[in-house]
């Protein structure tokens, strides 16, 4: 079974530390900070986020479930990510059955402390 995801004050200053140095262009070009567009208020949204490469492509991965910035991809259908100075516009497309596992397998072997979120 998953463990349960807590958004606490370690993950909090985590985000800020990660996102300054993404916004730097400190980071490496796997740590982006992605902005989406709220559902419902259409105000930009923006997380520091891992963007997987993997077989040719990039892929968002939601490693805590469903959260809001998933439900905003969703809804958007394309974010904009950016490291440093160069910002991407993306379109994004929800991947489900056979095609999700060896891309969660890639991940958690890239960001081995998100395992036990999974139920997989």
């Amino acid at each position: 079974m998953a463990k349960t995801y807590r958004y606490g004050t370690l993950r909090r200053l985590g985000n800020v530390v990660i996102g300054k140095a993404v916004s730097l262009g400190m980071a490496p070009s796997t740590y982006v900070l992605m902005t989406v567009p709220g559902r419902k208020s259409g105000i930009p949204r923006t997380i520091p986020i891992r963007l997987l490469r993997f077989d040719g492509q990039e892929w968002l991965v939601a490693p805590y479930g469903v959260r809001d910035w998933v439900r905003n991809v969703r809804a958007a259908g394309q974010v904009s990510v950016r490291n440093g100075r160069h910002t991407r516009v993306l379109s994004a497309v929800e991947v489900t059955g056979d095609a999700v596992g060896p891309v969660l397998r890639a991940y958690v072997a890239v960001e081995p402390f998100t395992r036990p979120f999974f139920d997989a």
